[in-house]
C-alpha cells in the first residue's frame, strides 16, 4: 500500500459578510471532502470521478499537502502526512507530485524551459552544477517525446502548443523521480487531437518509471481507458469504488449509472436512454440530510433522509409545469418551508394570515395527485391537520456507508438487506 486515507474531511469556512456579522450572523462551512476512506496501492492508476464540486481536486490536492485536511489522517511511508510542518513536507514533494489542469498557467510565461524544468532540482538541492541540472532536464523532455531536447531548452512557453506544455509540466513532475503523480483533469484542456497520446504518454511513463497515479477526472470515459480502479465522487464522498471493468459492466450506485449514462455516444443515428438525475449537485455548504444523493435519484426510498427543502422541490416543480398564477396563489402557503432547518424530521407549517387550513391542506393533496410517483412520498410518514398547522412527518433519515457488495464498495441504501429496500431498487426497476 503506498497511501492509506482514513476519514479524511476537509473544510473550509466561509466567512459571513460585515453587515451579517454585526447582527450575529454565523459562517458557513463547506464540506469539500467529507469522510473519505481510500487506499491507494503501489503501481496502480486510481480513478477519482464525479462532476465539478463533488471534492475530487481537493482530496487529490490533500494527497499531497497542498490542502491540510480537518481531520483524518493521511498515511504514507509510515507517517501521517496531514501533520506534518511545511519543511517536511516540502522533502516528501520530491516523491509526491502533482500535474495540473491547466497546462498554461503551470508554466511561468517568463521561464525558458531548461530553468522551469530543472526548478524541482535546484529547490530538492539534487544537482551540483550547470551542467548536471541540464543533463537532467535533457533526458527528462527526451522522455516526455520533446524531441531533440536541445532545441527546447530555450523556448518559453508561449512558443509551445497546447500538448507540448503539457508534456514539458509532465517532465517537470517527473524530473526528481517520484513515487506518486496525482494528475488533475492533465488532458480537459487540450485538443482532442492530443489527448490521447498524452494519455499513452502517461502510461508508459508508469511502466518505465514504476509510478501509481491518482487521476482526477469528469469524464468516464477517459477514466474507463486509463485506470486500474475508480473512486466515483459525491459531495464529498466516495460512493461506490472498485475495479474499473466490474464498475462499467455492473455499476451498484444509481449516481453510477447516471454517469455512464452521460457518457456521448459516437452514433448520431443511434438514440440510447439518458435518464439523468433531476436538478443539479447540491450545496457542499449545506448537504443534503441521510444520502446525499437522494435528491436527485429515482430510486430514493423511506430511510434516504428526505426533509423540509425537498418538499419544497417538489412544489417548485409543479408551479413549472403550471405556471406563474398557481405560483402566486400557492406559494405563500409553504413560504415556511423556507424556514426549516435541515434534517428536521418534522415539519410545521403555518396557515398564513387569511389562508385557510383547507387550502394548505388541498395543495398537498392535489401535489400527491398529480405527482403520485414522486420519490418523496416513499419518505413522509404522514400528513395531518393540527389545529391552524399542516404537520408532516418524515421517516428517519440514515446516512449511507459504504457496503462491500461483489467486490465493490457502494455507499448506497439500496443494497442494504437490513433496509429492505422493495421494488425501488434499479435492478428490478
Amino acid at each position: 500500500m503506498l497511501i492509506s486515507m482514513r476519514d479524511v474531511e476537509v473544510h473550509f469556512e466561509l466567512r459571513a459578510s460585515a453587515v451579517a456579522r454585526l447582527i450575529g450572523g454565523a459562517s458557513e462551512t463547506i464540506k469539500a471532502v467529507d469522510g473519505v476512506n481510500l487506499d491507494l496501492r503501489r503501481g496502480e492508476v486510481l480513478g477519482l470521478v464525479g462532476e465539478s464540486g463533488s471534492g475530487k481536486t481537493t482530496l487529490g490536492r490533500a494527497l499531497l499537502g497542498l490542502v491540510r485536511p480537518t481531520s483524518g489522517t493521511i498515511e504514507y511511508a509510515g507517517q501521517d502526512i496531514s501533520e506534518l510542518p511545511e519543511r517536511q513536507l516540502r522533502a516528501l514533494r520530491q516523491r509526491l507530485q502533482m500535474v495540473f489542469q491547466d497546462p498554461h498557467a503551470s508554466l511561468n510565461p517568463s521561464m525558458d524551459l531548461l530553468t522551469a524544468i530543472g526548478h524541482p532540482l535546484r529547490i530538492q538541492k539534487l544537482v551540483h552544477s550547470k551542467e548536471e541540472l541540464r543533463q537532467r532536464v535533457v533526458e527528462a523532455l527526451e522522455r516526455v517525446g520533446l524531441t531533440p531536447a536541445e532545441q527546447f531548452l530555450a523556448k518559453l512557453p508561449s512558443e509551445l502548443s497546447g500538448g507540448q506544455k503539457q508534456r514539458a509540466v509532465i517532465a517537470r513532475s517527473i524530473i526528481c523521480g517520484p513515487e506518486l503523480l496525482v494528475a488533475d483533469e492533465p488532458i480537459s484542456m487540450l485538443d482532442m487531437s492530443v489527448r490521447a497520446k498524452i494519455l499513452q504518454l502517461m502510461l508508459d511513463l508508469k511502466g518505465d518509471l514504476d509510478l501509481t497515479y491518482a487521476y482526477i477526472t469528469h469524464d468516464l470515459a477517459t477514466a474507463k481507458f486509463f485506470c486500474d480502479r475508480v473512486a466515483i465522487m459525491y459531495l464529498g464522498r466516495v460512493v461506490e469504488l472498485g475495479p474499473t471493468e466490474q464498475i462499467f459492466a455492473d455499476p451498484k450506485h444509481p449516481y453510477t449509472r447516471a454517469l455512464l449514462k452521460a457518457i456521448p455516444d459516437p452514433d448520431p443515428d443511434r438514440h440510447v436512454p439518458r435518464d439523468l438525475p433531476r436538478g443539479e449537485i447540491p450545496d457542499a455548504a449545506a448537504p443534503p440530510h441521510g444520502c446525499a444523493f437522494h435528491p436527485r435519484c429515482p430510486f430514493a426510498f423511506e430511510p434516504c433522509g428526505w426533509e423540509a427543502r425537498d418538499l419544497r422541490a417538489l412544489f417548485e416543480r409543479r408551479w413549472i409545469d403550471l405556471g406563474e398564477q398557481a405560483l402566486a396563489e400557492e406559494a405563500p402557503l409553504v413560504a415556511a418551508l423556507d424556514d426549516v432547518a435541515p434534517g428536521q424530521a418534522e415539519v410545521r407549517l403555518p396557515t398564513p394570515s387569511g389562508r385557510s387550513i383547507g387550502e394548505l391542506t388541498a395543495l398537498f393533496d392535489a401535489t400527491r395527485a398529480e405527482l403520485p410517483d414522486d420519490p418523496i412520498w416513499r419518505g413522509v410518514e404522514s400528513v395531518s391537520p393540527e389545529g391552524d398547522e399542516l404537520v408532516v412527518r418524515f421517516r428517519e433519515g440514515i446516512d449511507p456507508g459504504l457496503l462491500s457488495l461483489d467486490g465493490v464498495d457502494v455507499a448506497c441504501h439500496l443494497h442494504d438487506p437490513s433496509l429492505n429496500p422493495t421494488q425501488v431498487s434499479p435492478s428490478r426497476s
